[in-house]
């Protein structure tokens, strides 16, 4: 099994009748921790009940909680989710809080330099303490795993482009794929050609685009790998996205075949979606069945 750390916010998703442990480097990390990584988290909580009911989640699930940074006088992130009635969500983002605050150390960079892949997103960055650790942690990582997760007004054309420049694989969403080829200045109108575009521009081999309920794209050393999605009901879109990033790169690691590898993220992703909540209990039994029906 692979070594892998996730760096950002740790949260909870507040919605109108309830709340949830979230953000997407936990739902990534808590992913990839069901399949038997060895996972640790950086990030930040405040010293209040959330933060003490987060961490001791953090801990029961398996995850290296030694690098968890608890601040005094700042809050543990909190995300107000409003759903649509096709189970979209949006979000507004508390700010300052925790994990705005994450400070860079020997410790984690000792972490990082140790690990097969470190797992980020954008949204960290919209502070500069946390910026700061994030663009020193890149520099040593031996396999960056960007996942833009663009929640505007929380971030710059500029760091985009320095973290894709920087990473070996990048995740988007078709929307955030167009957003970034404009960035670059493409002239390009499909999908495909975007994506060798951004591969090209940035020097990055491996990228994925999803795609919602219709799936998603893979271009993997200079071969495009497809699936067309699965049909579920969806309950809420919730960390679908990050849990199939999770399931996409723990198979990758593992070696499997990057079209053995896509199928299976985009399965786990749906099944997620058809749960409530971003980090819904699901075995390899579950997603085989759910892939392979008798």
């Amino acid at each position: 099994m692979a070594k892998i750390t996730c760096f950002g916010e740790v949260l909870w998703d507040v919605f109108t009748t309830h709340e949830k442990i979230g953000g997407a480097p936990l739902n990534v990390a808590l992913r990839l921790k069901s399949f038997n990584h060895e996972v640790a988290i950086i990030s930040a909580i405040g010293n209040d009940m959330y933060g003490k009911t987060l961490l001791d989640y953090i801990s029961e699930s398996g995850l290296d909680t030694d690098y968890m940074q608890v601040h005094e006088g700042l809050e543990t992130g909190k995300v107000h989710v409003s759903l649509n009635d096709k189970g979209s969500a949006t979000y507004d983002i508390t700010y300052p809080c925790a994990w705005d605050k994450i400070i860079f150390n020997e410790k984690a960079k000792a972490l990082v330099l140790n690990s097969d892949a470190f797992v980020f997103g954008s949204l960290v960055a919209r502070d500069d303490i946390s910026k700061e650790a994030l663009l020193q942690l890149v520099e040593v990582s031996s396999y960056n795993v960007f996942d833009l997760n663009l929640r505007a007004p929380h971030y710059t054309k500029e760091l985009l482009i320095h973290l894709m420049n920087k990473a070996h694989f990048i995740k988007f969403n078709d929307d955030e794929l167009y957003e970034v080829s404009a960035y670059l200045g493409s002239k390009y109108l499909s999908m495909e050609q975007n994506i060798r575009f951004i591969s090209e521009a940035t020097n990055t081999k491996h990228l994925c685009v999803t795609k919602g309920n219709h799936g998603a794209v893979l271009l993997y050393d200079g071969t495009f790998y497809y699936n067309s999605g699965y049909l579920v009901k969806v309950k809420d879109t919730v960390g679908a996205g990050d849990s199939f990033l999770g399931s996409l790169i723990s198979q990758l690691l593992n070696k499997k075949k990057p079209q053995e590898a896509i199928d299976f993220a985009c399965a786990v992703g749906a099944l997620v979606a058809q749960s409530e909540g971003a980090n819904p209990n699901i075995k390899l039994s579950d997603i085989e069945v759910f892939m392979n029906p008798e």
